[in-house]
């Protein structure tokens, strides 16, 4: 059943069980007993995605990996809210539940890992070198800079992956700047990839909280304190892309929103999994129509060829996403 709204009843706060899924949702978990003086205690729940961690995403399918066990606590009653990577979640909503709040970004970029204390660059790895990453965008950038690299799939949580370039299974790794730079580990960062050529995953760097949508009025409080209009028009825009283009977060698919004044740019990218072909668009738009600024730099990109690419993928069709860009929107 759901908790009681009294302001000593803990609020039951479902995440992941990784190390960073946890320090993401303690940081969470210490604004809201900031902004509301209520306890708050963490509840994990092992999700599909955290029980394979041998094949890459894109082979195992399905929207949802790492959101699907959390929704259904949610709707249980077993949870009140439920933190998520923001690039993890599905843009088509579970019935029921909602986009509380989008915190402030952390830096949306990806960075390169090499051994530690050994310094490393993308463009300074030997001929031929052993890059680990099993995200299709990551490859495709990867090929596109230095076509000369084998890239092999690597997964696990942040401190596994770094263990496997330590051990010289790879020369290097790429991840998110987000993760590495919220466990405290930004002095393993060899190399922080420039936006302006290397564009994230949609939403890369933002965190989501979800709540049932009948619970809202109880969370408003702690929920203004948390959300960040501006992040939360950016990663709106980004996702919106992922709609027009029937793209799941699996997918080589790259957009990066830029709040500015009342004004919002976005870029975006669809890529070959060998870098070999890559399409790319921008625009400005105003921070209110994020979703149509989305939909437009979408249609560019289809224009451009983005949809040939992205079908001749070999991907199940449970890891395209027919989506709802509003789902964005509480």
């Amino acid at each position: 059943m759901p908790s009681s709204d009294r302001s000593d009843t803990p609020l039951r706060l479902g995440t992941r069980g990784s190390l960073l899924a946890v320090t993401q949702s303690g940081w969470v978990a210490d604004r809201i007993r900031g902004a509301t003086g209520r306890p708050v205690e963490l509840v994990e729940i092992r999700t599909l995605g955290d029980q394979d961690q041998e094949r890459p995403l894109s082979e195992i399918g399905g929207q949802g990996l790492f959101t699907r066990e959390l929704d259904r606590a949610l709707l249980d009653g077993e949870v009140d809210l439920a933190v998520h990577s923001l690039k993890d979640l599905p843009t088509a909503f579970v019935e029921g539940l909602t986009l509380a709040a989008v915190p402030e970004r952390e830096d949306a970029r990806d960075v390169l890992i090499g051994p530690e204390g050994v310094p490393t660059t993308l463009d300074g790895l030997p001929q031929g070198a052993r890059l680990g990453t099993s995200s299709l965008r990551r490859r495709a950038l990867a090929l596109a800079f230095r076509p000369d690299l084998e890239l092999a799939p690597i997964r696990g949580n942040l401190d596994t992956r770094m263990a496997q370039v330590d051990a010289g299974r790879f020369h290097a790794t790429l991840l998110a700047a987000a993760g590495v730079r919220r466990l405290g580990w930004g002095a393993r960062i060899s190399e922080a990839l420039d936006l302006g050529a290397w564009l994230p995953a949609p939403g890369q760097g933002a965190l989501a909280v979800v709540v049932r949508t009948d619970a809202l009025a109880e969370h408003a409080q702690w929920i203004k304190a948390l959300d960040h209009p501006p992040t939360r028009s950016a990663v709106a825009a980004e996702r919106a892309i992922l709609h027009v283009l029937e793209a799941g977060c699996q997918l080589p698919v790259g957009a990066l929103g830029l709040a500015f004044g009342g004004g919002l740019r976005l870029r975006a990218m669809v890529a070959s999994p060998d870098g070999r072909h890559m399409v790319r668009a921008e625009a400005t738009g105003a921070v209110e129509e994020a979703v149509e600024l989305g939909r437009r730099v979408a249609e560019r990109l289809k224009e451009k060829g983005a949809v040939q690419i992205l079908e001749k993928l070999e991907i199940p069709d449970a890891v395209r996403s027919v989506s709802t860009p509003g789902s964005l929107s509480r």
